[in-house]
């Protein structure tokens, strides 16, 4: 998780955030890239077990996002009991919220509303405003046959 939290606040550093700019503060901490180059960008990178990717949309908006925890489905492609992997991950994301609000991030973090969207997307998830963007930390799956991770989210959000 400190691999997590020194990445978002080498990310703080970056206005506006572009996937230029998180690229380059991914290869600085010395993350491992992934071999996902999209524009020219390397988008998908690994350090101690966390996955990290940058994402960019049309409107301008870029993310970057990093996994924490994650549960893959089990051989049938499914989970037997999705509720305990719920459970688990909301669990995971308990732990690491603290480390969240304890970090020097802390003081410069508000809470935000969630939203309906924020809702239908997340099993659990806490949100704050950083610097004028998202920061999102919650437990999502997003198809029955996709693992439940634990992500956290760094949004810039775009000029549409």
């Amino acid at each position: 998780m400190a691999v997590v939290i020194a990445m978002l606040e080498e990310l703080r550093d970056v206005a506006p955030l572009t996937a230029e700019g998180a690229a380059a503060r991914f290869s600085a901490q010395e993350w491992t890239p992934g071999g996902k180059p999209r524009d020219g960008v390397e988008t998908s990178w690994d350090k101690d077990g966390v996955g990290g990717w940058i994402q960019t949309f049309s409107s301008g908006a870029v993310s970057v996002n990093f996994y924490v925890w994650i549960r893959d489905v089990d051989e049938s492609g499914y989970f037997d009991d999705l509720d305990a992997v719920y459970e688990e991950g909301e669990q995971a994301l308990a732990r690491f919220l603290p480390e969240i609000e304890k970090s020097a991030l802390a003081r410069h973090l508000d809470e935000a509303e969630q939203t309906a969207a924020d809702k239908d997307e997340f099993i659990a998830l806490k949100k704050w405003t950083l610097d004028g963007r998202i920061l999102t930390a919650g437990v999502i799956q997003q198809d029955t046959d996709l693992p439940v991770m634990v992500v956290v989210a760094l949004e810039e959000p775009g000029t549409a």
